[in-house]
Formats: C-alpha cells, sequence, structure tokens
C-alpha cells in the first residue's frame, strides 16, 4: 500500500526509434536494442508500458480481410453498423457477447472480458493495406513473459510490464489508454479501510493505477509517433504477480451489464 505522505515525482521516457514489428518479432529483443539506441539505462522498479498494437503483431494477431469469410451474421450485423463485413466477422469471433449496437457503433465484451468497442479490432498502424488486428489472445501472459525476457536482458530486477490499448468511454468524450496486460505489479491501489483525511473509513476506493500509468504513457507516446515503448520512472509500486483482470467488473458490482 501507497502512503499518501511519500511524495515522488514521476518520469515518462518515451523510446522512440522502433522499427515495424512483425509476426514472430522477439519484442522484447527489439525493445532492449532499442533502450541501447537512445542510450537509455533501465533501473530496477522501472515500469515499461508497451502498446497493444506491437504484442499484437508479435504475436501474429493480423489477418487479411480477403482472408475472413463473413458469415450470414456477420452481413446482417454490417448492413445495420456499415462496417466492413469481414471486419464483423472477426469482432464476432473475438467476442463473448454482443452488448450493444446503436449508432454505427459496436459494443462487444471480449473473451477476456474487456468490454469495448469492435472487442479491440482494429485497421489502424496495421502495417498492411487490408490488415486487421486483433488484441492479444492472453495480455496478462504476454506482459508477464515481456517481464521475465527483458529482466534477462537487462540483469534488471523487480520491473512492471504494462499492455496498454486505447478505450472510449461511455459517460466522457474523448479516448483514454487503459492496461489490458499486468505483470509486476497490482493493477488496483485498494485504500478500503484505511482512514482519509477527515479521520473516515475508505469503503469503496480502489484506484486504477495501471489505467492511470497508460493514460499518463500516452502523452509522450501519442497515436501516429510511433513510441510503443514508455518507461515510467519512480511510481512507488510493490512487486506482485499482477493482472489486468482485477480491472474487470464482475457480474455482481456491474450494474451497466
Amino acid at each position: 500500500m501507497i502512503r499518501e505522505d511519500n511524495y515522488f515525482t514521476l518520469e515518462i521516457i518515451p523510446v522512440p526509434g522502433i522499427r515495424e514489428v512483425l509476426p514472430n518479432d522477439d519484442l522484447a529483443k527489439i525493445f532492449y536494442e532499442s533502450l541501447n539506441n537512445n542510450n537509455i539505462l533501465l533501473e530496477e522498479g522501472d515500469i515499461i508500458v508497451i502498446a497493444q498494437k506491437v504484442v499484437s503483431k508479435a504475436e501474429g494477431r493480423i489477418y487479411q480481410k480477403t482472408d475472413i469469410i463473413p458469415s450470414p451474421f456477420a452481413v446482417q450485423i454490417s448492413n445495420y453498423t456499415h462496417h466492413d463485413p469481414s471486419k464483423i466477422e472477426l469482432i464476432l469471433q473475438e467476442s463473448r457477447r454482443i452488448v450493444r449496437m446503436a449508432n454505427g457503433v459496436l459494443i462487444t465484451q471480449t473473451h477476456h472480458g474487456f468490454i469495448m468497442a469492435n472487442a479491440g479490432v482494429d485497421s489502424s498502424n496495421s502495417g498492411q493495406k487490408d490488415g486487421l488486428i486483433a488484441l492479444p489472445k492472453d495480455p496478462d501472459y504476454s506482459a508477464k513473459s515481456m517481464k521475465n525476457e527483458i529482466e534477462r536482458l537487462s540483469g534488471k530486477d523487480n520491473l512492471g510490464v504494462i499492455i496498454s490499448d486505447t478505450f472510449g468511454r461511455p459517460w466522457r468524450v474523448g479516448h483514454v489508454n487503459l492496461a489490458i496486460g499486468v505483470a509486476g505489479m497490482n493493477a488496483i491501489e485498494d485504500y478500503r479501510g484505511e482512514m482519509d483525511s477527515d479521520g473516515k473509513e475508505l469503503n469503496a476506493t480502489q484506484i486504477a493505477v495501471a489505467d492511470e500509468l497508460c493514460s499518463a504513457a500516452e502523452l509522450v507516446s501519442g497515436k501516429r509517433k510511433r513510441v510503443p515503448f514508455v518507461i515510467i520512472r519512480n511510481y512507488p509500486f510493490v512487486e506482485a504477480e499482477g493482472s489486468a483482470k482485477t480491472l474487470v467488473r464482475d457480474e455482481l458490482t456491474d450494474i451497466f451489464r
């Protein structure tokens, strides 16, 4: 648990100069080589925020529209949403259920449990003319694998790794980056049972620090700068297994399902 009297200043360090990532690339090696090319030294306790796109590319989660055969249901939804039927078919394959369709927007729950537009399927920055990119199959496992390999290459321990993706928000305009995979740290800081400044016990406050760190990283990575790796330094996390699944509300507490 982080005490409120432990003041600290965050440092957010972009790692530029990353080449186009291809299927089966060693992403940890690419990251470590980019550190050396930019004369950046990792420190113990650093948190590496990684854009989902490069993880998906390295894991071969890129699909060509021409290779996808839309089902009749996908064609029906395509006629309603005006999205490409091949893209709709991939969205359906990546979804556990459809949450809502309205005004050409398709919101689904992915097999990971995330509720998001188009099951996270995207065509931007795919590196291919008609490419579609799906989320990693197991982002927590991807984050853990990256953490282990980066620690091996760098000789540094106690690193955190977060895989970040862009989400819309149902109650506010604009997108923010949120965590879909976490390793080496807790995704949430739980203040329940502690006292506020008035001496009252906190009963509900849980801060999604992994999401906040992803949004902070996006400020220096951007959508068009081709900076898929960002180092966040000086955030005093406690080493833990970590999982983005803790950020997903269960059915009992999600009143908007």
